[in-house]
């Protein structure tokens, strides 16, 4: 979702299918967003596979990524680091090393079977603040492309998306 943002925010709409992976560049910007077409677990070989292409080092790659370790909301971004048991980092990682900057955009760990949560449509409750998560995180990443990746972190790590409205009733 925060790919598809960017990619609205830039105007770009000529998605090209390459080794496994949806690509569409910004030449005037020098960007190039990148939507693995592979199971999650395999996303490394064509993050790899367009980083060979293009010639970009790992610390010009910022891959964004849900975390189920974070709350619904939270961003996290780190210039490099491990995987945290996410299986999508950990094939990157295992094609490109661990020196690549990330975007976790916390999804939350529910009471029941994880694969259901992540591939489920969100919940009601948290449909109201989607479209203010995925701006955040976009804002990020243009922040992390304009001013590099500590500006970035600083901005990223201190949002945090306001708490649930309060319910009111005539109780």
């Amino acid at each position: 979702m925060v790919v598809d943002e960017l990619a609205r925010r830039y105007g770009l709409t000529g998605w090209k299918r390459k080794d496994n992976a949806y690509q569409a560049v910004d030449a005037a910007r020098g960007v190039m967003l990148l939507k693995p077409a592979s199971y999650m677990n395999m996303s490394g070989a064509p993050v790899r596979l367009a980083a060979s292409w293009y010639r970009v080092e790992p610390a010009q790659i910022l891959v964004v990524s849900d975390d189920m370790d974070l709350p619904f909301g939270r961003l996290r971004m780190r210039a490099s680091g491990g995987h945290g048991g996410h299986n999508g980092l950990r094939s990157v990682i295992a094609t490109m090393g661990d020196g690549f900057p990330r975007l976790r955009v916390g999804v939350g760990r529910p009471a029941y079977d994880s694969v259901d949560h992540v591939l489920s449509p969100f919940a009601g409750d948290e449909k109201a603040d989607l479209d203010r998560i995925v701006s955040a995180a976009a804002d990020g990443v243009e922040l992390w492309l304009e001013s590099g990746v500590e500006r970035a972190m600083q901005s990223v790590n201190a949002w945090a998306a306001a708490p649930p409205a309060e319910k009111t009733g005539d109780g």
